[in-house]
């Protein structure tokens, strides 16, 4: 029987490792390991992780439409009170909002410049999973959700993932009125509630999982996604182990 490796997370070559993984450890509530090799940042009891490797040569991160490296995601119950703890800490996190029928969400970058999404367990009006405390980093119950890639060929890439890595599709949801649509994948064997992979009440749902997923977003009509040369600022990778 063929063993695959498993989707761990995201390789992000960075100016300051150990400050940045401080910064995620003080306002994430993440924990860190040193490697030898990079810093790791976690959640508790989650097994995926974001690996702060020490850029080589400095550049600026990804900012730009076409890069392939998009975000990470953390998902949890209480976004209102999240956003709020990273504002009063002097953090531009956007005003959270229900993106269409995606999920409530807000929006922020880390200090080197890297994107992150806040991404609430049900959207804006359902009951959430539990209320925020402000005991605990970003009020508690969060995970790392997604890493986010962009792409301009998904059957390509659809094709590298479940044939190559044995990923399964979770969940399609289209956004056309904004030029693209996501595409969630995962080494779980979890089963949707809606069978159809494109139903809205997949996605709450989708938001509660304690793993991580690979997001694809894919850039309709876009030419081919760009990413920084190895060792530069910027993504280096996704983690199989």
């Amino acid at each position: 029987m063929v063993q695959h490796k498993l989707f761990k997370g995201v390789e992000l070559a960075v100016a300051n490792p150990k400050m940045l993984a401080a910064f995620y450890e003080t306002h994430f509530g993440m924990k860190s390991r040193d490697t030898g090799e990079g810093v790791e940042i976690f959640f508790d009891r989650q097994l995926s992780f974001v690996r702060l490797l020490q850029a080589s040569k400095d550049s600026p991160p990804p900012s730009q439409a076409l890069e392939s490296y998009w975000k990470i995601g953390v998902t949890l119950p209480d976004v209102d009170v999240a956003a709020r703890m990273l504002t009063d800490a002097g953090f531009a996190a956007s005003a959270p909002h229900q993106f269409e029928d995606i999920g409530y969400m807000s929006h922020l970058r880390d200090p080197e410049g890297f994107q992150i999404e806040l991404l609430q367990h049900t959207f804006l009006g359902q009951p959430k999973t539990s209320e925020g405390d402000k005991a605990w980093a970003l009020a508690g119950g969060t995970a790392l959700g997604q890493v986010t890639l962009r792409t301009s060929d998904i059957e390509r890439d659809l094709a590298l993932y479940r044939d190559t890595h044995a990923m399964r599709l979770l969940s399609i949801q289209p956004v056309r009125a904004y030029g693209f649509d996501l595409y969630f994948l995962t080494h779980s064997d979890d089963t949707p509630p809606n069978e159809d992979l494109k139903s809205v009440e997949n996605r709450p749902w989708l938001w509660q999982r304690p793993y991580c997923t690979l997001e694809l977003q894919h850039i309709l009509g876009a030419n081919e996604t760009t990413e920084p040369k190895a060792g530069e600022v910027g993504y280096q990778g996704l983690i199989f182990e």
